[in-house]
């Protein structure tokens, strides 16, 4: 990927976007296109093949989703199945149709089985029942994988796919109900220290294990994914070790320095047992994360502070 190449960041306001953006910049990339939602949606075909037409990027990094949490999912189960579909459909093909030379398209770990074997291979791939709460999310981004597929067999596209594991990290989503676990956690343990709450509930068992990369390492990985990576299978990006949702909220409380007890509502859906990823595609091509979990969530908080709370 050139130095001087026009680079074209799909989603450079959301986390996964915004860490792009900066792993770019760090490595003296400054031809980067962006465009606010207000200004391009890129659910309106129309729209999204004009804007194409008009800047012709010469590679893709496709980060923008619908995205939340187990509650969202479950919740809004036609929206996140539908917009995806829409996004990632208009990007794809605009970018088969203006002749790009590269796109990397982000989908999300949970594309794998809900009881597929751990840890999570990419050939696992369909090969068993999706988990149901997010069951449609999942199929757009498998969709989203298979259309990479299917334009770089008949059309000859360079078009890649990475799987990310759970994410964190600056620019998260603290809403009190869609967001994901661990900056729903982050949000409730600072909001229960600043109102003296001696008390803080968390959804399910505890039991469910849960792996954790940093959005920035993230990023990283996506630059050198594409400067180094050419496969036609998707590949994991992770961190290759996984924390029971019980201890990543001891671990959480410990950074917010919320001093009240912990408690776990059974009644709650606990989602997939576990979710870890086999990376040993990535190590293997030469990447590996940098930021550890205490030093991630340190990161994250310190975000939230300055966006979302006074401390």
């Amino acid at each position: 990927m050139e130095k001087e190449a026009k680079i074209y960041i799909a989603g450079h306001r959301g986390m996964v976007g915004s860490a792009i953006v900066r792993a770019l910049e760090k490595e003296g990339y400054r031809h980067l296109v962006k465009r606010t939602s207000d200004e391009l949606d890129l659910r309106q075909q129309s729209e999204v093949a004009d804007f194409f037409a008009e800047e012709q990027p010469e590679y893709v990094f496709l980060a923008a989703a619908k995205v939340g949490g187990i509650v969202a999912n479950n919740t809004y189960r036609a929206d996140f199945l539908y917009e995806n579909l829409m996004i990632q459909t208009n990007v794809i093909h605009q970018a088969y149709v203006q002749n790009a030379k590269k796109l990397l398209f982000l989908g999300s770990s949970c594309i794998y089985p809900k009881l597929a074997p751990q840890p999570l291979k990419e050939d696992y791939l369909l090969t068993g029942t999706l988990e149901p709460t997010n069951e449609p999310y999942a199929i757009a981004k498998i969709a989203g994988v298979k259309m990479c597929e299917a334009y770089r067999s008949q059309y000859g596209c360079n078009f890649i796919s990475a799987m990310p594991t759970n994410l964190y990290g600056i620019n998260d989503n603290y809403h009190p109900q869609n967001s994901h676990v661990l900056p729903a956690l982050i949000r409730r343990f600072h909001e229960a220290k600043i109102a003296g709450v001696n008390e803080v509930s968390i959804w399910g068992t505890g039991s469910p294990l849960r792996e954790f990369l940093y959005a920035d390492d993230l990023g990283e990985a996506c630059v050198f994914l594409m400067q180094n990576y050419n496969e036609e299978q998707f590949i994991n990006v992770g961190v290759g070790e996984d924390i029971s949702i019980r201890d990543l909220a001891f671990l959480v409380r410990e950074i917010v320095e919320y001093n009240g007890k912990l408690s776990f509502d059974k009644s709650k859906p606990d989602g997939t047992p576990r979710k870890l990823m086999n990376i040993d595609k990535l190590h293997a091509l030469g990447w590996k994360h940098t930021t550890s979990l205490k030093e991630g969530i340190s990161l994250a908080y310190a975000d939230f502070l300055s966006k979302h709370m006074e401390a």
